[in-house]
């Protein structure tokens, strides 16, 4: 199921680049300092390698989904685009000074995606990873997380941390910041369309989940035209000794 759920996203490439939050600049800066030579792995679509191209560093994005890959290409044209896994990354040795995971660390087949990670980075180069979630600790949207579990995954259980741990990283630091992303209910349905819980869940299942979101957003104060939804950036990073 695992896989099955890494592999959900492409078939929803043009709505997840659509409706999926983009990051923080300030959770970026603290991730890659004064890095300019940068490596998006498992880029997606570019949510991420769009603000990395916003501050001005040069990005190569490596992403092993054709669809999400195309959508990326798509949207960002000049970005050097690759096929690749983070298992087996198609640079060479020492040719980036850091390397970004936006919401696909946990994807990864460890170790050896660390030995790779840290195999294509320079000698003080950082690797980090981010994570955009739903800020449950606001009460309607604890509600919205609990109301959209599902038989295959319950995004009321907040994410575990990811530590990147490997003999050529030093200890990693975490930090989080908050965020936010403006929605109306049918543009909040299409985000909850792209996470992989409801997308691989059985098609009833699936629709009754959203039915679910929409009646429940529908109801609320704030939601009669444009609403915030709260978010929280997690981001870690780790410097290559």
């Amino acid at each position: 199921m695992r896989a099955t759920r890494a592999g959900s996203f492409g078939a929803n490439a043009a709505t997840y680049a659509e409706h999926r939050p983009d990051y923080p600049a300030e959770a970026v800066e603290w991730v890659i300092g004064d890095r300019t030579r940068v490596l998006d792995l498992g880029a997606g679509t570019g949510k991420l390698t769009e603000r990395l191209l916003d501050l001005g560093v040069d990005v190569t994005a490596v992403e092993p989904d054709p669809q999400m890959r195309a959508e990326l290409t798509r949207r960002l044209p000049d970005v050097p685009t690759m096929d690749g896994r983070a298992e087996r990354i198609p640079l060479r040795d020492a040719s980036v000074d850091a390397v970004v995971a936006g919401q696909s660390f946990h994807w990864f087949n460890n170790p050896e995606a660390l030995a790779e990670i840290t195999r294509v980075l320079r000698p003080g180069g950082v690797f980090g990873a981010l994570w955009i979630a739903d800020d449950d600790r606001v009460p309607w949207v604890r509600t919205l997380v609990e109301l959209t579990a599902s038989s295959v995954g319950d995004p009321a259980r907040r994410r575990e941390r990811h530590v990147p741990e490997h003999d050529l990283l030093g200890d990693a630091e975490a930090k989080d910041f908050k965020h936010q992303q403006v929605r109306t209910v049918d543009s909040m349905v299409e985000s909850l369309r792209t996470y992989s819980h409801i997308a691989v869940a059985p098609e009833a299942e699936r629709a009754e989940i959203l039915a679910r979101a929409r009646e429940y957003l529908s109801g609320l104060p704030d939601s009669r035209g444009v609403f915030v939804r709260p978010l929280i950036c997690e981001a870690i990073r780790a410097i290559r000794i």
